[in-house]
């Protein structure tokens, strides 16, 4: 590896580490803190509404897109700005009671993940920009370890350690590495791209046959350039199949997550026992998957690696129900944590890199942020289901539903590529 590409990889990698880690410790640790204090699985399924702004981040992604103090970086300017507002709401977050101010520190979450979400538009458009398409597979990797390492250190190493450090000591410390993980940022320089906002306009207007959107003085037509941006990306050949397997796909997995949490609570797991199992296994282990995603990707080729490792991932769903129907000892715990997590690793990656490959240049922190916005979209409304689901039918029939969908999300997914084509490595670097 050169100089130059791990410098990408560390600048790619330090954004993703830190843009989530108070909203995924925050997300990891009121579930089962909630759920000790005896609230419902409803109450508990409703918590990823405050994730909302991750679903909603395309509606304000094309601002970002457009426009920035180029000065210092289009893309370096947002995320530089969204970092110290994380940095913000975590410290005041640190001095918020769980018990006296719940609803406060519901809103701060949701602002969090806003300022994540917008950190996130920007750090994905400029990993687009910086990776060439045969550097995609290992850069979603990077992307999924620095993600992995920030879900380690706040949802494993401090759910451990919350009831030896203390609340706000934590939460103080997890402000202080979002600062220290500013410091490749601040010392990349961005390419600059002169009059950004009326060039990407002005492609889209062409391949309408239209005249430019936005000339001197004419702001009016704005909100059409804005929402034909979403438009033309849909409209792509096979999109909506695409976009359907993506929400199916997160929404089994989201289902099966958030409610395997409380079902660790109340077979009796610890606070440190649930740290290790779900904050350590299991992004060690996702973590793992997406490496051999990444390395393997390029040579099975888009089509086989979404194939095989969404085969995997689909037989691998099986395992919750070992839990729900009483299987509880600590070593098939950490053998369902293992096998689920490793699989969703290998598909997590596939699709990030698909997503990737999908996404056009002039308009790529719109395009990825969108379907990285059904994601969310799919996860919250999926969590929410699994709650009601639950408190009706059960873990088991929970778990059920979840298998159910994910079989169908890969049967969509087999139909999509059986109708496109999604390019090999080798055409795309032909």
């Amino acid at each position: 590896m050169t100089t130059k590409n791990l410098k990408k990889f560390t600048l790619i990698g330090s954004l993703y580490v830190s843009q989530y880690m108070p909203a995924f410790f925050l997300s990891q640790s009121l579930p089962v803190l909630l759920r000790q204090q005896g609230l419902s699985l409803e109450v508990i399924g409703l918590l990823p509404v405050v994730s909302l702004p991750m679903a909603l981040k395309f509606l304000w992604s094309p601002v970002i897109d457009r426009y920035g103090f180029t000065r210092w970086g289009h893309y370096r300017f947002w995320i530089i700005c969204f970092q110290f507002l994380i940095v913000g709401i975590t410290v005041i977050c640190a001095f918020l009671d769980i018990q006296k101010n719940l609803t406060s520190l519901l809103i701060c979450m949701g602002l969090l993940f806003f300022a994540g979400a917008s950190q996130d538009i920007a750090t994905d458009a400029l990993a687009i920009s910086l990776l060439e398409p045969q550097e995609r597979g290992l850069g979603n990797a990077i992307q999924g370890l620095g993600n992995a390492l920030g879900g380690i250190l706040a949802g494993g190493g401090f759910l451990i350690l919350l009831s030896r450090w203390g609340w706000r000591n934590i939460l103080l410390t997890i402000a202080l590495i979002v600062v220290l993980a500013m410091i490749p940022i601040f010392l990349y320089q961005e390419k600059i791209i002169e009059d950004r906002a009326v060039n990407i306009t002005n492609k889209q207007a062409a391949s309408y046959n239209e005249k430019p959107l936005i000339e001197a003085g004419n702001m009016l037509l704005f909100p059409i350039s804005y929402f034909k941006t979403f438009v033309n990306f849909c409209n792509l050949p096979g999109m909506w199949y695409w976009l359907l397997f993506l929400f199916l796909y997160i929404a089994s997995n989201a289902m099966a997550l958030i409610m395997f949490r409380p079902l660790l609570v109340d077979i009796g797991l610890s606070l440190e026992e649930i740290g290790w199992l779900l904050g350590i296994v299991s992004i060690c282990t996702t973590m793992i998957g997406g490496l051999l995603a990444g390395v393997f990707i390029n040579s099975l080729g888009r089509k086989r690696s979404l194939l095989l490792f969404g085969s995997f991932w689909v037989v691998a769903r099986a395992a919750f129900l070992l839990p729900a129907f009483n299987i509880t000892s600590l070593p098939i715990l950490y053998l369902v944590i293992v096998v689920t997590s490793i699989t969703s690793g290998l598909i997590a990656i596939t699709t990030s890199t698909i997503m990737m490959d999908k996404s056009r240049k002039e308009t790529a922190g719109s395009d990825y942020t969108f379907q990285n916005s059904i994601v969310y979209f799919a996860g919250t409304i999926a969590a929410a289901i699994g709650g009601l689901l639950a408190r009706v039918i059960g873990y088991k029939g929970v778990f059920t539903v979840s298998m159910a969908i994910a079989l169908i999300s890969m049967i969509l997914g087999t139909k999509l590529l059986l109708a496109t084509d999604i390019q090999s490595i080798k055409k795309i670097s032909a």
